[in-house]
């Protein structure tokens, strides 16, 4: 990618063969969705869901599973949701951004919707700690179906994956990217050349293609249903990926990629792994393993190992994109965000997530110990941000398409039920394990809007204490100071008052620059802002400018490039001539605030934790003067 495509990488997908998208978002979106097949069909004939390992069940559960995917994930997802595109981004943030937008004349619902999208963003990161678990652990089993004995070895071989997969990402996923591509293709023809194995040997399993039997399947259950449709509802996981991914992808690829290879895929090996059920009842302790020959046992292994890897990295970026925007559109402070390539701009890594993720992902193994016992966490947080995808498409098609009300509500009643009813056979788990990915969304919830509650009471503060910019430049001008011959950039909240931080320079220094510059950096709730519309400038007197910096939340905010087109705007800022002075805030909680008091001394604790406004913005580090000032809310 040329340097000029940096601000928008999505931009670069139109120069891109289609293959080639195609083959990475096989790689990369559907990873997750792929090792599936390692614990579904396990999971639905566990003694907890209460159906018996017949044929006729057999049929239904793999009929079920089949038109679940085909509902969900092709209609739902392949067909529908990607058409929401927010400039060429999916994602929940995304998405919120266009719902919020749609109906922007009500601000109550605004906000709602605004809430509710981050809210189920933050679900996303019980996923990322969850996946990398169930799927590296789903694929160590392997181990005890090679030999028995090797069963208490399960777990220690899923911690030294784990922890080596975590360590890794630190050089970036840019020098093994290319082999997910071809790895998972691979997975996904041996997942349905064995399912068409066993297949051949019993056709009869073909007839799950009927969705009849699948409808049958769930009414025969009655009361029990519900622990039934929690565990096929594994086969969906990873859906959101579809969504969340198409900004690197594109619609077409991810759409082709679907329907050319993963769905076939799935449905020959779903229906294969209940042939071999059909015939041999024995094999439902791994029903997955069991569908190779024993020659064919260790490669099997590894290619799943690897193919958990791949279902790994693409959660544990994703984890990474996502707090990156959470960042950038105000839900969480600054953290340090490290570029892993030169020509992927999309391809970060951040040390402070990365360890929490690793922490968390290594407490649920140790504490499940078992794909089967992790499968009673994972679920909840997929089928409640289907809910919430759900919700927010209605106001995309309805407010922002225009389409007609009934068509809208009919849709989004029809999805609304499905996804409902998935997320009422997951919450049944709760106590089995679902309260973890519930418990970390609400505490993330709770702590993104801390930090998006405080910086509006700073905001406030400094604007009510404040001096009037405005009356302080006619003061000045009419003074006489002493100017020095060099450019000063004062980086401001509120661009209607002073800077602290110039106020301590006249103080302290007793000096004003000759050419001084009030910038004040805004992030839209759009995913990329184009060069075109990255600065605005107004000159407010001899001595005195206003640029406003506005990204997007998918752009890289290096503030000294954006400079650079102050040049067009009759404003030149000589590089080797400026200084940035910046004001570190130091946040005192006081009692009868905006917030109560806890929350308010956990603000504190961030922003005094947060990273670095240089490190942030890109500032050069020899052309930076901090200066503090004390803020109470």
């Amino acid at each position: 990618m040329s340097a000029i495509d940096l601000d928008n990488p999505s931009a670069h997908i139109k120069r891109q063969s289609t293959a080639a998208l195609t083959l990475g978002a096989i790689g990369v979106v559907y990873g997750d969705i792929g090792t599936s097949p390692l614990y579904t069909v396990k999971e639905v004939f566990l003694p907890a869901t209460g159906v018996a390992l017949t044929p006729e069940n057999l049929i239904g559960a793999v009929s079920a599973i089949f038109w679940a995917l085909m509902l969900i994930v092709t209609l739902k997802y392949v067909i529908l949701i990607l058409r929401a595109d927010n400039r060429g981004e999916g994602g929940a943030l995304a998405l919120t951004a266009l719902a919020a937008n749609a109906v922007k004349h009500n601000p109550k619902l605004r906000h709602f919707l605004l809430m509710l999208g981050l809210f189920g963003a933050t679900l996303f990161y019980g996923d990322s700690v969850i996946t990398p678990a169930i799927s590296v652990l789903g694929a160590m089993e392997g181990l005890q179906v090679i030999a028995p004995s090797l069963e208490p070895f399960v777990v220690p071989a899923a911690l030294v994956v784990l922890v080596m997969l975590f360590f890794m990402q630190r050089w970036g996923t840019h020098l093994v990217g290319k082999f997910f591509g071809p790895i998972i293709v691979l997975w996904f023809v041996v997942l349905g050349a064995t399912g068409v194995m066993q297949i051949v040997q019993t056709p009869d399993i073909l007839s799950a293609l009927n969705p009849l039997r699948g409808m049958n399947f769930l009414i025969d259950r009655g009361p029990l249903v519900l622990a039934a449709v929690g565990a096929i509802v594994l086969a969906l996981t990873g859906a959101e990926a579809l969504y969340a991914d198409m900004g690197h992808f594109g619609r077409k690829p991810i759409q082709m990629a679907w329907m050319g290879l993963v769905m076939p895929s799935l449905a020959l090996h779903y229906m294969g792994q209940g042939a071999l059920l059909m015939r041999d009842a024995s094999a439902i302790e791994n029903p997955f393993f069991r569908m190779f020959p024993d020659e064919w046992m260790i490669a099997a292994v590894v290619l799943a190992t690897m193919a958990a890897i791949i279902a790994s990295q693409a959660v544990i970026s994703g984890a990474y994109s996502m707090t990156k925007q959470a960042i950038l559109l105000g839900f969480l402070p600054r953290m340090d965000i490290k570029y892993t390539s030169e020509q992927e701009v999309g391809q970060i890594y951040m040390p402070s997530v990365n360890w929490i993720l690793l922490a968390g992902v290594l407490i649920a193994v140790l504490t499940f110990k078992s794909s089967s016992a992790l499968a009673g966490a994972y679920g909840i947080a997929v089928t409640l941000t289907m809910v919430i995808t759900t919700v927010m498409t209605f106001f995309v098609v309805h407010d922002a398409w225009k389409v007609r009300t009934p068509l809208a509500v009919a849709a989004t009643l029809f999805f609304l039920t499905i996804d409902g009813f998935l997320f009422a056979g997951c919450i049944i788990k709760f106590f089995d394990g679902g309260w973890l990915p519930i418990a970390m969304g609400l505490t993330l919830y709770m702590v993104m809007t801390t930090w998006s509650r405080g910086r509006e009471l700073v905001v406030d503060t400094i604007r009510r204490d404040g001096l009037d910019l405005g009356s302080f430049i006619q003061h000045i001008d009419s003074g006489g100071s002493h100017l020095a011959k060099r450019t000063a950039i004062y980086a401001v909240a509120n661009p209607e008052t002073v800077p602290q931080a110039l106020l301590h320079n006249m103080k302290h220094n007793q000096v004003l620059h000759e050419k001084n510059i009030i910038l004040t950096v805004e992030f839209d709730n759009v995913p990329w802002v184009s060069d075109k519309q990255r600065v605005r400038v107004e000159r407010l007197s001899e001595h005195f400018w206003q640029v406003w910096i506005k990204f997007g939340f998918m752009n890289t905010p290096d503030v000294p490039k954006a400079l650079t087109h102050c040049q067009a705007h009759g404003l030149e800022i000589p590089v080797f001539e400026t200084s940035y002075f910046l004001s570190r805030e130091t946040v005192v909680s006081t009692p009868g605030g905006g917030m109560s008091q806890w929350r308010e001394k956990l603000f504190a604790a961030m922003t005094r934790n947060s990273g670095g406004v240089v490190e942030f913005f890109h500032l050069p580090d020899n052309s930076v003067v901090e200066l503090g000032t004390r803020v109470q809310i």
